[in-house]
């Protein structure tokens, strides 16, 4: 669906931000990317949908390269992104305006722009807040709505930069539900952060650093990785544990490392045999 053929790019003062960096993106894939801050994260994503250019190499979404300014449009209406601040992405003085403004930028027919923002609104959960100002909401119902805005463009893939980096755990939950679901509908999930514990849902993960990918793979293995703390990444706290138990012969499932509810009851089964 998206491929990156040894793209390379420099900030403005020469600085390389990304690096020859190759990776192939499948649809329906749910891509976790972690890397400690300046490992070039939030720049990639800036280039999945052509928002940023690559100095060197290209970018393809469907065959299209974002290049060619004449495919810009159909591109952002297949990669949509999320970012960390909400209110980068508000424009409408109300959520429901807001989330019409996108597809009234496409020219679509009245009755197709209230279907969208009607289903999105009902699907993100935000029906009571469609005539409150987007910037008076929440850090999380901010976040949700800014969710709701990219939806209503109805892309293919999402990417979601660092978006529960400013939230309070609950409303970080709660955006990764929302997360968890759109994949679950088949959506392509591109998601970035440097909280490893969100990444259990992930099919694979990608670690960056200094603008290069430096370790690609499955979670189990990925997470596991003693080379994650030389980069300064902590690994999540249950996938620790279950690598210290391991030492001592008691195996923890990685499924059962999802939560503290599933590891607790695996380590019932295995000490009280309930």
């Amino acid at each position: 669906m998206i491929r990156l053929e040894n793209v390379s790019y420099s900030y403005p003062d020469g600085k390389p931000a990304l690096s020859d960096i190759h990776m192939g993106i499948r649809k329906g894939e749910y891509i976790g990317i972690i890397g400690r801050n300046g490992s070039g994260k939030s720049t990639l994503a800036l280039h999945l949908n052509g928002l940023l250019k690559p100095g060197k190499g290209k970018v393809m979404v469907k065959g299209m390269d974002t290049r060619d300014i004449s495919r810009l449009q159909e591109i952002r209406k297949i990669v949509g992104i999320v970012f960390q601040n909400p209110e980068t992405q508000f424009i409408g003085r109300t959520v429901e305006e807001d989330l019409a403004f996108g597809p009234e930028n496409l020219c679509l027919p009245p009755e197709e722009i209230r279907r969208r923002v009607e289903r999105v609104l009902a699907e993100i959960g935000l029906e009571n807040y469609r005539y409150h100002s987007p910037k008076t909401l929440s850090g999380g119902q901010g976040q949700c709505a800014a969710l709701a805005g990219t939806l209503t463009m109805e892309p293919e893939c999402l990417v979601f930069d660092e978006v529960t980096s400013m939230l309070d755990p609950d409303s970080g939950k709660l955006v990764l539900k929302h997360v968890k679901k759109l994949h679950e509908k088949g959506k392509t999930i591109i998601y970035i952060t440097h909280n490893l514990e969100e990444l259990h849902d992930a099919d694979r993960i990608i670690v960056m650093d200094r603008g290069r990918i430096v370790l690609e793979g499955e979670p189990e293995n990925v997470l596991s990785n003693p080379f994650l703390l030389d980069l300064g990444l902590t690994p999540p706290s249950l996938m620790d544990l279950a690598e210290r138990l391991k030492k001592h012969g008691v195996m923890i499932p990685w499924e059962k490392t999802s939560s503290p509810s599933s590891f607790a009851e695996e380590i019932c089964r295995l000490f009280l045999k309930t």
